[in-house]
C-alpha cells in the first residue's frame, strides 16, 4: 500500500526546476535556495516527510549544525580512555562503568574542569582531549 507521502515524494521526480522552486515557495513560504533541481527534490522530500511524520529532534539538529560548521564531537562512553600530553606530562582521563569522569584518582564534573586543572586556563574539554575535531573531506 502506497502512502500519501510516498505519492507526493514520487511525484517530485516529474517536476522541473521552476516547478520545484514554486513548490518550495508554497511549502515553506520562502524563496527556494540556489541549489540544483536534484538537491531541491531531496529537500522537498524531506520537508514533506517532516511535515507528516515529525521533524528531527533538537539534539539531532544541533549535531547536524555542528557538522555543517566543520566540527564533530564524539560522545563519552563507559570504559573510554582519553590521553593528552601537556608540557611533557601525559594525562589519562577515564570514563568509569557509571559514566563518571576520573582523572588523578578523583571524579570530575566535566572534561572542561579537567582541562582547566591541567592547563590552569579555561578550555573546552572535548576540544582539549581531541573529541571535537574539524571534519576533512
Amino acid at each position: 500500500m502506497i502512502t500519501r507521502i510516498e505519492q507526493q515524494v514520487t511525484a517530485l521526480a516529474e517536476l522541473d526546476g521552476s516547478q520545484l522552486r514554486q513548490q518550495w515557495q508554497e511549502m515553506t513560504g520562502q524563496a527556494a535556495p540556489s541549489v540544483s533541481p536534484k538537491l531541491l527534490r531531496l529537500a522537498l522530500a524531506y520537508q514533506l516527510q517532516a511535515a507528516a511524520l515529525g521533524d528531527l529532534s533538537g539534539a539531532a539538529k544541533r549535531e547536524l549544525a555542528s557538522i555543517a560548521k566543520g566540527k564533530r564531537s564524539q560522545p563519552l562512553s563507559m570504559g573510554m580512555r582519553l590521553v593528552r600530553e601537556w608540557h611533557g606530562t601525559t594525562h589519562v582521563v577515564t570514563i568509569d562503568e557509571k559514566g563518571r569522569i576520573v582523572w588523578n584518582g578523583r571524579e570530575w564534573t566535566s572534561l572542561s574542569a579537567v582541562a582547566k586543572a591541567i592547563t590552569g586556563q579555561q578550555w573546552s574539554g572535548p576540544a582539549f582531549f581531541g573529541l571535537r575535531k574539524a571534519i576533512t573531506s
